[in-house]
């Protein structure tokens, strides 16, 4: 074998191991098991169900937490401009309180384009709670793109329930 295709070898083996950490990480792992079995509670809270890092109040689930969003558009609904208000309101009254605005679309379109597409309603969420003073340290996005769809099925109703934001409270 002459030097040139060792050479090359090397270097798609290199290039190959660097594109692996290209990956977008979870937020939320879905395995939970610790492997010990000593009766210690890894529930974080006493096992009262508020574990998990998620901050619950009753006037946060009476806001509601889900911003619906016309087919192809991060443009925040006029309807959805109230429930983005009060949620500034308690994010500016709480300043202990953080967000996570997650961006979905629903199935149509490439993976990569709902991705973004998520993401940029993500950011418009985020957009509107910053000039309603909120500050940006409280605020952080992420995009699931189609990938977390709530309905399965493949009606008009069905995608408008997955092209959404959900305002996630974290402490």
């Amino acid at each position: 074998m002459s030097y040139f295709k060792i050479f090359a070898i090397a270097l798609l083996s290199v290039f190959l191991v660097a594109c692996q950490g290209n990956t977008i990480p979870d937020p939320e792992p879905t395995d939970t098991t610790y492997g010990s079995d000593d009766g210690a509670d890894t529930s974080g809270t006493g096992g009262d169900g508020l574990g998990a890092g998620e901050f619950f109040d009753d006037t946060v689930e009476a806001l509601g937490t889900v911003i619906y969003f016309d087919f192809d558009s991060s443009e925040v609904r006029a309807q959805d401009q109230d429930l983005v208000a009060g949620h500034a309101i308690q994010l500016n009254d709480n300043s202990f309180a953080n967000v996570r605005l997650e961006g979905h679309a629903d199935e149509r379109g490439s993976r990569e384009y709902n991705i973004g597409l998520g993401e940029r309603r993500a950011q418009a969420v985020r957009q509107m709670l910053m000039i309603q003073g909120v500050k940006a340290s409280q605020i952080q996005t992420v995009s699931f793109g189609e990938e977390r769809a709530v309905a399965l099925g493949s009606s008009e109703s069905d995608y408008a329930q997955n092209r959404r934001v959900e305002i996630k409270y974290t402490n």
